[in-house]
């Protein structure tokens, strides 16, 4: 693996992996990581870039009629960044299109991700530009996973732990099938007075996603106790996913999300997508807030 990059306020220490720009821990000032650690007996993952797609596509991908076989989340999750720019307090990856990419997404681009802390706060952004001479369709997503339990709560249990969201969320949610794809059976929304009790049965059949979610922030944490504060302003989605039993919880702001069932169109079509003219570019942003009473 390359050598970890590292960030730091006097309320956080980050470390970052080249590979894919990803998040590898996020410790405060009394020596509690709470990021995941890729446990590989349940997920090496920790929080993954997902980049030019998210999810699960029906048959690969279709740019002008030619399909191209990208895979589920895309490929920058595995490729080496650069780095672009480095303070004590962040730091801005960069990865460019070279042949392999063009394999599965036949455009050039530049995509920045830059972490940044302040106080308890890590901001992560990311810019994706068009270097082609042709529109460029593109899907974005972040995946952050956080531990269930949090540090710091004590007896609670996994099942003491709530996301409570800034506003109701009385729509009902789309079924996921096996194969990852978007089926056309609803769920009930699991989530009551703007409050979702966490439970592994939740997240039998694959992640809980919110297509258009009224929220654009919310809380993961116990009542009473301590909390991660998540905003994602310009975000259109949310997934929120884990494996039953596991002990980390992803909450993920996504720009695009995987296949209808069926679905044979172009990509620039998926719900979220957003084509850039050549030499445009847009920003993807969340931001979380580590160890913050719930409200």
């Amino acid at each position: 693996m390359p050598d970890l990059v590292t960030i730091a306020s006097p309320d956080l220490t980050v470390t970052i992996s080249p590979r894919g720009a990803e998040l590898q821990s996020v410790t405060d000032a009394r020596g509690d990581d709470w990021l995941w650690d890729g446990d590989p007996r349940w997920w090496t993952g920790r929080a993954p870039i997902l980049f030019p797609t998210v999810g699960m596509s029906a048959d690969g991908a279709r740019f002008g009629g030619r399909r191209f076989p990208i895979g589920k989340h895309g490929f920058a999750r595995e490729r080496i960044f650069a780095v672009a720019n480095s303070a004590t307090d962040r730091v801005t990856f960069r990865l460019e299109a070279d042949a392999a990419s063009r394999d599965q997404y036949p455009f050039a681009f530049r995509l920045d991700v830059t972490h940044r802390l302040d106080g308890a706060t890590l901001t992560l952004e990311a810019q994706a530009t068009n270097l082609d001479t042709v529109p460029m369709p593109v899907g974005f997503g972040f995946h952050p996973a956080l531990r269930w339990p949090l540090p710091r709560t004590g007896s609670a249990s996994r099942f003491h732990h709530v996301v409570r969201f800034d506003a109701d969320e009385p729509e009902p949610l789309r079924e996921i099938s096996p194969d990852g794809l978007f089926a056309p059976a609803a769920r009930a929304t699991p989530v009551h007075d703007n409050e979702l009790q966490l439970h592994d049965s939740l997240f039998e059949h694959d992640a809980l996603v919110w297509e258009a979610p009224n929220s654009r922030g919310l809380f993961f944490g116990v009542p009473d106790g301590p909390a991660v504060r998540v905003d994602f302003p310009d975000m259109p989605m949310l997934g929120i996913w884990t494996k039953p039993s596991a002990g980390y919880l992803c909450i993920e702001p996504w720009h695009s999300r995987a296949d209808d069932e069926g679905f044979a169109g172009e990509f620039a079509d998926k719900p979220g997508v957003v084509t850039l003219a050549p030499g445009e570019s847009h920003r993807y942003a969340m931001a979380l807030t580590f160890g913050v009473p719930m409200i």
